[in-house]
């Protein structure tokens, strides 16, 4: 298994629609660590790290998001592994 992560910023209706705890809770479903954040400008932020199979399949459910959100762009960026334990709100 190889070990991946990424930075993944969120654009669009992100804010005041659960985004961050749906973010928390399918980060649980595929075994990803990291932290999720609101940004000043109404983005979301998350560092994101797991098996590489997993972390794609968790930026997939990113473009969509929670039933509230309507997600316009996403950017992701690789990023050295973390070595981070769990998944975080911030």
């Amino acid at each position: 298994m190889t070990r991946a992560a990424a930075t993944i910023s969120v654009y669009g209706k992100v804010q005041g629609v659960g985004f961050r705890y749906h973010t928390s809770k399918k980060a649980a479903e595929f075994n990803i660590s990291g932290f999720v954040r609101n940004k000043p400008d109404g983005s979301v932020y998350i560092e994101a790290e797991g098996e590489e199979i997993d972390l794609l399949a968790f930026i997939d459910w990113c473009e969509v998001g929670p039933q509230w959100s309507r997600v316009i762009k996403i950017e992701t960026q690789t990023i050295p592994p973390l070595y981070a334990s769990g998944f975080q709100i911030k």
